[in-house]
């Protein structure tokens, strides 16, 4: 019972550290792989779900693209038990204060290419979309973006070269900023 305690303790202080270490890129990954910046109950639960299966990590990856990949099956499983309704709502109810609050034209400005670049990332198939985050947005290596996804690295590679040039033509048609201000 001893050794099964400080295996425990051992455990939790590890995750403890890569908490410190990697809560900011597994938040930053979950902000944009949702679209909402409340992703702290996501965040909580992919490193609940990282202390239940430390001992299945094997060194094989780097520990940030370890958390990164259950931070993305965390999303993935929270978004299938909601509906599309209750999301639409949430994220309406959550906008809406905002709406009437005074804002420079710079951060008006700051937003709208946010929203551009958020909804032309999320127009993308999910490969295109999958490896956009992981590559540009987490700033994960080809190697470590491959672990999580699964991928070869030469995968990576060439996917996150059509995605971000599909990207780019997106973003030069303007169709997302004429329907964000239209």
């Amino acid at each position: 019972m001893i050794l099964e305690g400080g295996i425990w303790l051992e455990r939790g202080h590890q995750i403890e550290k890569w908490f410190i270490q990697f809560e900011k890129d597994v938040t930053n990954y979950l902000v944009y792989y949702t679209g909402t910046t409340d992703v702290e109950d996501l965040v909580q639960e992919t490193f609940l779900r990282a202390f239940r299966a430390f001992s299945r990590f094997k060194n094989e990856s780097s520990p940030k693209t370890w958390l990164i990949s259950i931070a993305r099956n965390t999303a993935i499983d929270f978004y299938r038990k909601k509906s599309v309704w209750q999301r639409l709502k949430e994220r309406l109810d959550q906008e809406s204060p905002k709406l009437h609050v005074p804002q420079t034209e710079e951060k008006l400005m700051r937003k709208i290419e946010y929203a551009q670049l958020y909804g032309a990332i999320n127009e993308l198939k999910p490969n295109y979309r999958d490896v956009i985050l992981l590559r540009g947005i987490a700033e994960l290596s080809s190697l470590e973006a491959g672990q999580v996804l699964g991928w070869s690295e030469n995968k990576v590679n060439v996917t996150f070269f059509r995605a971000v040039k599909k990207l780019n033509e997106r973003l030069k048609e303007g169709e997302y900023f004429e329907s964000f201000i239209g």
